[in-house]
């Protein structure tokens, strides 16, 4: 019988913002990307939780963390209509029907978290 792990939601958010908070100003990060320099590259969904949750933290950017795509997916957990492409955009970041324009070259890509 394997033995199960047991996730630490509050160990892996507080890994998932170390990344965060590391994504510099002008540029985007994916939930991919994040989950990948944790050591857990099948939880994109499970850093998007813990972007949303992150809203009250004013030290994480979570405005600059997007989909694979560059796509604004979640814009609608931030207070205010456009207040993602906002931030962003006050950045120097444009962005055209909620996905981030010259995406290739505006990703930062982590390196894996020791």
């Amino acid at each position: 019988m394997a033995a199960s792990i047991k996730l630490d939601k509050n160990d892996f958010f507080e890994r998932v913002y170390k990344v965060v908070r590391m994504i510099p100003y002008g540029r985007v990060c994916t939930y991919g990307a994040i989950a990948k320099a944790i050591g857990a590259p099948q939880s994109a969904r499970t850093v998007g939780y813990a972007m949303n949750a992150s809203h009250n933290l004013l030290d994480v950017p979570a405005h600059r963390v997007v989909n694979r795509n560059g796509m604004l997916t979640g814009k609608h957990h931030f207070p205010g209509k456009d207040t993602m492409q906002r931030l962003l955009i006050e950045e120097g970041i444009m962005v055209e029907d909620d996905c981030v324009l010259d995406f290739d070259r505006l990703l930062w890509r982590p390196k894996p978290l020791n």
